[in-house]
């Protein structure tokens, strides 16, 4: 079967966007999980910033992964992707400047989609690591990101954490971003439909979620309804398959069962702990 272009995927993409459906991602975190997912049927991918980390560097998603990494295995998977997929593009590795040089790297990598969030990342000393940038900031690195765009049919969507911020404030950010001229708003920290709803009123662009499989939010078609098209219910394939490679190392190895799940692992193996207790010692970091 012939690999679709890129300009294919992205007219698909668009295709979901404009529908009166709402898809669920597969985590595609290398050009065989791709191949899979399109295999089985899914609409479209994700690449995530946490799990690029862990596949690249096995490090937990603290903002360590660079865009040249991180465009490195988006163009791995791009090269042989049969759906459209959306890169996590985390707060475009820097200031506008570095947002435009992001976009023109990963339109060049094949993603059919990107988000860039308003996180302050990395975390600054004496800050939280969720800790969000001014809205004046935001809007001017989604219209650097804009501008940076070659093929206009590669969707740019602008992410913000509805779960760090009032609904109030979440509004004002997401209308905000809207009149920027992006192609969609996404959101992590929804909690429930009431939730949702009182911002979608003020949404008329395509909406993405990231519900970590969030059973408040598991009604597809009333999803649908409040214009959300795009749900990331989190990497279970990636964990899963962190699972495996223990536990067929494990028995090739001759060691009893062990109780670490697939979370477990990739903190043990990432040094997420460590990575935190380097954060607070030289950086302060307020969690």
């Amino acid at each position: 079967m012939a690999t679709p272009s890129q300009h294919d995927l992205r007219n698909d993409f668009r295709a979901l966007l404009v529908s009166e459906k709402c898809y669920y991602t597969a985590s595609t975190f290398d050009p065989m999980s791709a191949r899979i997912a399109a295999d089985l049927g899914f609409e479209v991918g994700i690449l995530g910033g946490s799990v690029a980390s862990l596949q690249v560097l096995a490090a937990p998603d603290f903002a360590l992964i660079t865009l040249s990494e991180f465009t490195e295995q988006a163009t791995r998977i791009g090269r042989v992707a049969r759906l459209p997929i959306i890169a996590d593009a985390d707060h475009g590795y820097g200031n506008a400047l570095n947002v435009m040089r992001t976009i023109v790297e990963l339109e060049r990598a094949g993603v059919a989609a990107l988000t860039i969030e308003d996180t302050l990342l990395p975390a600054k000393y004496g800050h939280k690591s969720t800790d969000l940038i001014p809205v004046e900031e935001a809007v001017g690195k989604l219209k650097a990101a804009l501008e940076a765009r070659i093929d206009p049919i590669m969707s740019i969507i602008a992410r913000t954490n509805a779960g760090q911020l009032t609904i109030e404030e979440t509004i004002v950010r997401v209308k905000a971003y809207q009149a920027v001229g992006v192609d969609g708003i996404c959101m992590v920290g929804i909690r429930d439909f009431a939730h949702l709803e009182e911002i979608t009123q003020h949404i008329t662009i395509p909406v993405m979620l990231v519900a970590y499989d969030n059973p408040e939010l598991r009604d597809r078609e009333r999803l649908a309804a409040n214009g959300v098209r795009i749900v990331v219910n989190g990497h279970a394939a990636y964990f899963a398959a962190i699972k495996a490679t223990y536990d067929c190392l494990r028995e090739q190895r001759g060691i009893a069962e062990g109780t670490l799940d697939a979370s477990e692992l990739s903190t043990r193996y990432s040094t997420l702990e460590e990575n935190r207790v380097w954060a607070n010692k030289y950086m302060d970091v307020q969690e």
